[in-house]
């Protein structure tokens, strides 16, 4: 999440609400998938706070699942010295978690827009995608490894050609060699009103900067990083 929904949105850690844990599955090395059971209404790009217990402070992550689907879904990386992770990935099905109600407003708009995400910063976009978003709308998501490319197949037969996959370590066909950075550089740049970026500090400090070097309107990128 950026600083100033954070401020401005956060929620208390009384207002979690206990749930248990439906899925929780490693589906790449050190990058997770959880699910829970979806007791809000919420809006694709929204994000929740979670923990495993009330006396342990909350992390924040974007919704992954589509609107209309039964279970949350978010992704996670395993930081092995975190507080919350690890204990993140030790739950098996039934186990409890703590979970806020949705929050945020990284939300698209009307028109074409480009969204580029860096490794589990494609949560929003996979469920904008998941909640039927996806006329005018191009994907560049970066990951080191093609494993790290979540749902590559999915995203390719949703946006045929406007998914731009990137890794920097690991080749295939159809991927582009490099990070999502480097494409930006080397790429001309459609012409629309947004840019949505979601990822890491660094990646979304370059981004931004390379796409307003070429010319992107200041106004028009719409960052949120994740920390």
């Amino acid at each position: 999440m950026n600083s100033r929904e954070l401020l401005s949105a956060t929620p208390s850690i009384g207002e979690l609400e206990e749930t248990r844990v439906t899925a929780n599955e490693e589906i790449a090395p050190g990058i997770f998938r959880l699910t829970y059971p979806r007791a809000h209404d919420f809006v694709p790009g929204q994000t929740v706070a979670l923990t495993v217990e009330p006396s342990l402070p909350a992390r924040y992550y974007s919704i992954a699942s589509g609107c209309e689907e039964q279970g949350v879904e978010i992704l996670y990386d395993l930081v092995p010295d975190g507080l919350l992770t690890p204990r993140l990935a030790r739950l098996a099905p039934g186990g409890r978690l703590y979970a806020s109600r949705p929050f945020g407003a990284f939300r698209d708009g009307e028109g074409e827009s480009v969204w580029i995400a860096a490794g589990t910063g494609i949560a929003p976009f996979a469920s904008m995608v998941r909640s039927g978003m996806r006329a005018g709308r191009t994907l560049i998501h970066g990951a080191r490894t093609l494993a790290g490319l979540y749902e590559r197949s999915y995203f390719f037969s949703m946006l045929p050609e406007r998914y731009v996959p990137c890794c920097s370590a690991e080749n295939a066909p159809g991927v582009f060699s490099g990070r999502s950075t480097t494409w930006l550089s080397t790429h001309d740049l459609p012409r629309v009103d947004r840019w949505m970026l979601c990822g890491s500090s660094r990646m979304v400090v370059d981004a931004r900067d390379i796409l307003i070097a070429k010319g992107v309107p200041f106004t028009g990128v719409i960052a949120e990083i994740y920390f």
